[in-house]
């Protein structure tokens, strides 16, 4: 999780690499509306979100009991993080953090993705990070793909079980 240009997709997909798991990009589960909305810049509502976190939620309740999973989506809130977790229980969230400067090069230097560098600042605006009471972790984005992959699994490894990777 984490706002646009933290690599969600980039390092979800190494983070399933390391603990052996599939990947799926939360992105390709938005309602094209979804899509067309964002690439006009216009930021999406809850009401946008709530097919899409369902979509996930789908995704997350299909996984067989005895294996786990790296789904990307950037659960800027709690009330969407809490809408996976009903149809996942178990999630556990890695939440990629940078700040603003940081994240706001990286939107501005990609190509190919339908989120514009405008609506950066919106999603910093509603993002709510984890919660003392929410199975997750933050890991800080700095540094290369590989080095916050490794730093998240290395937190992932910490946690207490029945969460341990």
């Amino acid at each position: 999780m984490g706002v646009t240009g933290t690599g969600k997709t980039t390092v979800g997909r190494l983070l399933a690499g390391a603990l052996g798991v599939p990947y799926t990009e939360g992105d390709d589960l938005h309602p094209p509306a979804n899509v067309a909305k964002m690439s006009a810049g216009v930021p999406l509502d809850d009401e946008d979100r709530r097919p899409w976190l369902d979509a996930i939620g789908d995704v997350l309740r299909r996984l067989p009991a005895d294996r786990g999973a790296v789904v990307s989506c950037s659960a800027l809130k709690r009330a969407y993080r809490d809408r996976l977790r009903a149809a996942a229980p178990d999630a556990v969230f890695v939440h990629l953090t940078g700040d603003r400067t940081l994240i706001g090069r990286r939107v501005a230097a990609r190509t190919g993705h339908f989120m514009p560098a405008l609506l950066v600042d919106s999603q910093f605006a509603v993002l709510e990070p984890l919660q003392a009471d929410e199975t997750g972790v933050a890991v800080d984005v700095s540094g290369s793909p590989e080095e916050t992959a490794g730093r998240a699994v290395a937190a992932l490894a910490a946690l207490p079980a029945p969460h341990h990777p």
